[in-house]
């Protein structure tokens, strides 16, 4: 649900909200129902849960699992399944519909960054180690570092595995082995049934599925950050390199035009980290067959996490393609400063001449980038 307090999270709306896990789940039982009995079954009419029924059964599983056989009049719907099978294989289909928006996102800020790194590869600036001056850089090589870290991440979301869960009590299928009679194939036909991978094992307490995800997830933000820490450097007023067209008013100083999309975008990058670490720790506290606590803990970092990188990858997204360049200012800095950036070399100049292999790095990540277009 959208918060006053997590500005922009309304562009995550309905992906993984508790409405989408209702659904999710609602479509889990469904699909394994199919499985056991071979013909699909229809619901015409809203299933709702109430919270302290949730508590109750320490997950919402159970209560929607009484509802739907009520509504359905199936008594053998979810026979064969754990409520973790369930909720773990909805959370990948909340995953799954968030990733695509997120590579989607990912894509347009690559092909906006693409276009900054071409029209300015020859565009001279000064480069900064340490938040001092190094030697003379281009725009366009730091557009490509950026545009090299969201391919990066490109390629992290897109080499997702997102599996079904399917194991029943305790990942030994004992239902189901007496509900059907290929019990070993009703995982894959359940994953197929879902558009998910099929599970090798359950991984009721093996928690890889969730934390690489998780680590695409952070390696997003990370490269998002990055990304918007720069923007807002070489946006202060005494640089004004760059202008991020988001800006937003003060509250106070009628002259302030505050970066809203970077600061919101960095913030993101900045929380990220810490819901990825939660997921490590959940999954190295698994204990036996199916775990008391780390499971539960999962949930409100995955769903943040998911929700946080979807608002900042949109975020990316506007700022990138919006993004303006002073190339004037950039080079005027340049050449005020063109003892500093040229001292490596032991003489001065114009600092667009020493700049090493600029222009075929930036050369390289743009045919890298066209090899994914």
């Amino acid at each position: 649900m959208p918060s006053l307090l997590e500005p922009g999270s309304r562009r995550a709306i309905g992906v993984v909200d508790d409405d989408a896990l209702l659904a999710a789940m609602t479509r889990v039982e469904l699909a394994w129902l199919h499985v056991l009995k071979g013909s699909a079954a229809n619901l015409n009419e809203p299933i709702a849960l109430q919270l302290a029924d949730v508590e109750d059964a320490g997950n919402p599983v159970l209560p929607l699992v009484k509802a739907l056989r009520a509504a359905l009049g199936e008594p053998e719907l979810h026979r064969g399944l754990t409520s973790q099978d369930v909720l773990d294989t909805a959370l990948m289909l909340l995953a799954r519909d968030a990733t695509s928006r997120i590579a989607l996102d990912l894509a347009r800020t690559a092909d906006s960054l693409a276009e900054l790194a071409s029209t300015h590869r020859d565009s001279v600036m000064a480069g900064r180690t340490l938040t001092q001056y190094a030697v003379p850089t281009t725009f366009g090589l730091k557009a490509a570092q950026w545009l090299s870290g969201v391919l990066d991440a490109e390629d992290a979301i897109s080499s997702l595995t997102l599996p079904a869960q399917c194991g029943g009590a305790a990942g030994t299928l004992s239902l189901v082995a007496e509900l059907v009679p290929d019990p070993l194939g009703a995982p894959k036909r359940f994953a197929d049934e879902l558009g998910l991978a099929a599970p090798e094992l359950s991984w009721h307490s093996r928690r890889t599925p969730i934390t690489r995800l998780g680590d695409a997830l952070v390696e997003t933000c990370d490269a998002l950050g990055h990304l918007a820490s720069d923007v807002l450097v070489l946006g202060r007023p005494e640089i004004a390199e760059l202008h991020d067209t988001s800006a937003g008013a003060s509250s106070t100083m009628p002259h302030k035009q505050n970066p809203v999309l970077s600061v919101l975008i960095r913030s993101a990058s900045l929380q990220a980290p810490q819901l990825g670490a939660q997921l490590h720790s959940c999954a190295a506290a698994s204990e036996d067959e199916r775990s008391p606590g780390p499971w539960h803990a999962e949930w409100p970092s995955l769903r943040r996490l998911l929700e946080l990188t979807m608002t900042a990858s949109n975020q990316a997204a506007d700022l990138v393609a919006d993004l303006e360049v002073d190339q004037a200012a950039m080079r005027r800095r340049a050449e005020s400063a063109a003892d500093y950036l040229l001292s490596e070399r032991g003489r001065s100049g114009d600092p667009s001449s020493y700049l090493g292999a600029a222009h075929a790095l930036v050369d390289s990540v743009l045919a890298r980038w066209e090899g994914l277009r």
